[in-house]
């Protein structure tokens, strides 16, 4: 990453100009990043957003082009795209879910799949260098959309919204321990259980993205502003850690959108089954 690529706010709040104030580590600050509006505007329409929607776009055309010509021997595109359904077919749905019942939730959970390390792949790409999922609301609707299907299969597969909250607790209990049961069964499946799946791939990509400003910009600016060879020389030093934690965040963009994948079939999974 060159100064050229950068954007101009992360020069403004991660490079001090020449009036002495020194290096200043990006912040939140270097997440916001109005297309359409300002910082002082109700509404803006953000690059974060331009690219989700872009994203949508993108991976529709991809898989459509691909399902219109597929052949006996794939292409690039149709290999790709066949180990990507594979991948989430066999490794994820199939022996999660079931077999009996996971072909039902495959579109979602491949639209998910894609979708979030489509994202998370964008914090690495030049001249977007963004992880959308870094900005709480993507992994948040996301998140949502987990739960309605979850809650909504459970519902019917419970034989009603009574059914459903009787199973959550387990039969054979002593009296006075059913309320205490249903209550921790009860926070745990309506409020711990979707934050802690969007804080996670939230949490995850906006280290990642903050560690690697830090390495990059930090680097940048001690090799361009350092006053002997020895603090140049940690610039350099700052920059190949930056390109070293580049390809870890590769992985880790990765590794989330398949947690957040899995963990979205185990709890249809739990959903769908007789008994939690």
């Amino acid at each position: 990453m060159s100064l050229s690529v950068v954007p101009a706010h992360w020069l403004q709040s991660g490079i001090a100009a020449t009036d002495g104030e020194g290096f200043q580590a990006p912040g939140p600050e270097s997440f916001w990043w109005p297309l359409i509006g300002s910082d002082t505007s109700n509404w803006a329409f953000t690059r974060p957003s331009f690219v989700v929607m872009a994203s949508v776009v993108i991976i529709a055309i991809y898989y459509m082009s691909v399902v219109n010509k597929l052949t006996i021997v794939p292409t690039k595109r149709q290999w790709i795209a066949e180990q990507s359904y594979d991948f989430v077919r066999n490794t994820i749905a199939r022996d999660v879910i079931g077999s009996k019942d996971f072909l039902q939730f495959l579109p979602l959970l491949l639209t998910l799949f894609t979708l979030i390390l489509f994202n998370n792949i964008m914090g690495i790409v030049p001249f977007v260098q963004f992880p959308s999922m870094s900005r709480i609301a993507f992994p948040i609707v996301l998140t949502l959309i987990v739960y309605i299907v979850y809650h909504t299969v459970a519902i019917r597969r419970k034989h009603g919204v009574v059914g459903y909250l009787k199973s959550l607790v387990p039969p054979g209990l002593p009296g006075w321990l059913k309320p205490i049961m249903f209550i921790l069964e009860f926070l745990t499946y309506f409020l711990i259980r979707p934050l802690t799946l969007a804080l996670r791939l939230f949490g995850n990509m906006l280290a990642g993205h903050l560690m690697l400003l830090v390495f990059i910009l930090g680097g940048e600016y001690l090799l361009l502003h350092g006053s002997n060879l020895f603090v140049q020389f940690s610039g350099v030093l700052g920059l190949g850690f930056g390109i070293v934690m580049t390809f870890f965040e590769l992985l880790v963009q990765f590794l989330q959108a398949f947690i957040f994948t899995l963990l979205a079939a185990l709890y249809i999974s739990d959903a769908v089954s007789e008994h939690h």
